[in-house]
């Protein structure tokens, strides 16, 4: 299955968000959105995830319309996504945050009970051992690791990932891009990952959509993404201009 984001457009009281922004993304492929503060990137996931409405444009998934749906139809048609600032339940723990998805997928049909999905999420996330940790508890970077979990126990077609480097040092990034290989190769769900950390981004993604100003600046590898001049100027600077040592691979 294509998720299709054709031409879409979002104005606020007269400033253009977002201008004419196409991709395409299928469903066994990590793509990357990067780009400075501002340029779109949250508006992007808001209007495919139907949290808010485009101003134009379409949003496709398969040859089903879902652009103007409530984010509510959109996830239950096959959308998840996790937020910049953590949205849990704070005082429930942590397998009753990822059964409250669950229980409502629509995907979910036909299993046991929704506590078999969300404990299947848990153990991708290796989770299992917090299953009944009340969520305000534990630290910061496996709260990100829930809300996670919470997203893919709705089994979704396309994961959204807005921000979840955020906050993490180093050690906790490089769990989150084993975690992100792992949902690669066992989930057959298409993964969006949006984030400012480059060593993440250049390692786990398949290719790298670059946004500037509300306009996409230039789609494509990895690589060739590093060594774009206009990505450098605008972006990412001169360091990026060199290559990934050795050994950092996507999925590592």
């Amino acid at each position: 299955m294509r998720l299709t984001i054709d031409s879409v457009s979002k104005d606020y009281s007269g400033v253009r968000a977002l201008s004419d922004v196409s991709l395409t993304i299928e469903q066994d492929e990590v793509l990357a959105v990067i780009g400075p503060n501002g340029s779109g990137k949250t508006t992007l996931i808001n209007v495919v995830t139907g949290v808010i409405r485009p101003t134009s444009g379409t949003v496709l998934l398969g040859d089903k319309k879902l652009s103007g749906l409530p984010s509510h139809r959109v996830a239950r048609a096959g959308l998840a996504r996790t937020f910049q600032n953590i949205r849990l339940f704070k005082d429930m723990t942590v397998l009753e945050n990822v059964e409250t998805a669950a229980g409502r997928s629509p995907r979910t049909k036909g299993f046991v009970r929704p506590r078999k999905v969300s404990r299947h999420a848990l153990e991708l996330l290796h989770l299992s051992d917090y299953a009944d940790t009340v969520v305000s508890t534990l630290a910061y970077g496996i709260q990100r690791r829930v809300e996670i979990a919470r997203a893919i126990a709705t089994r979704p077609s396309f994961l959204f990932l807005d921000e979840p480097a955020a906050g993490l040092n180093e050690t906790e990034s490089d769990e989150l891009l084993a975690v992100i290989g792992r949902l690669r190769s066992q989930l057959e769900c298409g993964i969006v990952v949006v984030d400012h950390d480059m060593r993440l981004i250049m390692r786990v993604s398949e290719r790298i959509q670059v946004l500037n100003e509300g306009k996409t600046l230039v789609n494509g590898l990895p690589d060739e993404v590093r060594r774009n001049p206009a990505v450098i100027e605008a972006y990412l600077g001169a360091d990026y201009g060199e290559p990934e040592p050795a050994g950092a691979t996507a999925g590592e």
